[in-house]
């Protein structure tokens, strides 16, 4: 366990938890949570023990999103600096981390926290949660990457009219538009997720971590160049020992043990 003043964290199996734990502010996050989550998920990336990462929030809500309070105190910052400095890196390292994070949606996740929740490659959300875009209702706008999450699953026209209407999304909603994979009842969240986590855990690692790859390069390129990366990204995992695992597990008839390797 490390001393985190904002965050829990647990290992489990070779699923973390990291748990925003400010729950008497919503789990607003301020300075210091920024700085402790991102040396959170830059120790999952690190850690050959952890194979998925779980976030989610203590308390009531998912997050509140930034701390507003601490926001004003550091007035004198530009919000391209804080967003760069350690804003960016964290997103970028959970999106560029071959590892799946799943996001354990609770109560409200608004503002740069549902910024937090789209980054994961999973979402689930309790059946009382909600995405709020609540930026326009404080005169900003969406930040965290947050534009580009919900105009990838939206569309643009959609995207914008959720942007500007300050709007609450319901996690039914979420479910039917693609933002959320699963929706469950707020009692078993968590435990409905950390089952999903330790059954992904014992999947071959390699084989999670590039499709998380090969699936956003392919957000980005058309069919043929997608069929060209495909191409050798399967000869990487074709060669692991991970592959000859599987097949051999396969052809016998036995569960495979997969190394990451």
């Amino acid at each position: 366990m490390s001393n985190y003043q904002t965050l829990k964290y647990d290992l489990n199996n070779g699923v973390a938890t990291i748990v925003l734990n400010r729950p008497d502010v919503s789990n607003a996050i301020d300075d210091q949570m920024q700085r402790e989550l991102l040396a959170a998920v830059q120790r999952v990336a690190d850690d050959s023990q952890v194979r998925v990462v779980i976030i989610t929030g203590e308390g009531k809500n998912f997050s509140a999103g930034a701390d507003l309070a601490s926001t004003r105190q550091t007035a004198e910052r530009k919000a391209s600096d804080i967003l760069n400095e350690v804003v960016k890196p964290l997103l970028m390292t959970i999106y560029n981390t071959r590892k799946p994070f799943i996001s354990a949606i609770n109560g409200v996740a608004a503002g740069v926290g549902s910024a937090l929740a789209m980054v994961c490659d999973l979402t689930v959300m309790a059946d009382d949660a909600c995405i709020y875009q609540a930026f326009v209702n404080v005169g900003l706008i969406p930040d965290g990457g947050a534009s580009w999450h919900l105009v990838q699953q939206l569309g643009y026209r959609r995207a914008y009219e959720m942007v500007i209407e300050g709007e609450k999304m319901p996690a039914d909603t979420c479910l039917q538009l693609g933002l959320a994979n699963a929706v469950v009842p707020a009692d078993s969240l968590l435990e409905y997720t950390q089952n999903w986590g330790q059954r992904l855990s014992k999947k071959a690692p390699l084989a999670l971590g590039y499709s998380k790859e090969a699936l956003q390069m392919a957000l980005l390129m058309d069919l043929s160049d997608t069929i060209d990366i495909e191409g050798k990204i399967q000869n990487v995992v074709a060669d692991s020992a991970d592959a000859e695992e599987g097949i051999g597990a396969f052809l016998e008839r036995r569960t495979p043990v997969f190394q990451g390797r």
